[in-house]
């Protein structure tokens, strides 16, 4: 008998998008999109030069380490390891990602079909 305002109220929650609704939701795509070309994607490109240089580490580069070490790579191994002469004998087993920047580059041996 007795019937509820609330349920005699129709909801208009499945009617098309209108321009309100689509103005409510632009400020959020905007900051969106500022944060990815600003903050994001700069710091994909970096992480992937720091990859590729860890990647192309060889030895006699002179390397810095996270710590601060300066040193020349003496040998590059294949788990992720380096050892680093830090000058008068005194040399480091270190991390590969640990390195943070290289100073130097050496040139790559030549090979023999090179010399040729």
């Amino acid at each position: 008998m007795f019937v509820s305002t609330a349920q005699a109220q129709t909801t208009s929650g499945a009617g098309p998008v209108d321009s309100s609704q689509l103005m409510g939701i632009l400020p959020y795509v905007a900051v969106f999109l500022v944060m990815f070309f600003f903050l994001i994607r700069p710091q994909q490109k970096k992480m992937k030069e720091h990859k590729n240089m860890l990647e192309s580490l060889r030895r006699g580069d002179k390397v810095v380490t996270g710590g601060g070490i300066i040193g020349t790579v003496v040998k590059v191994g294949d788990n992720d390891e380096v050892t680093i002469d830090a000058g008068e004998g005194v040399k480091f087993r270190v991390l590969r990602s640990t390195i943070t920047t290289v100073l130097a580059k050496t040139e790559p041996a030549k090979t023999e079909t090179d010399s040729k």
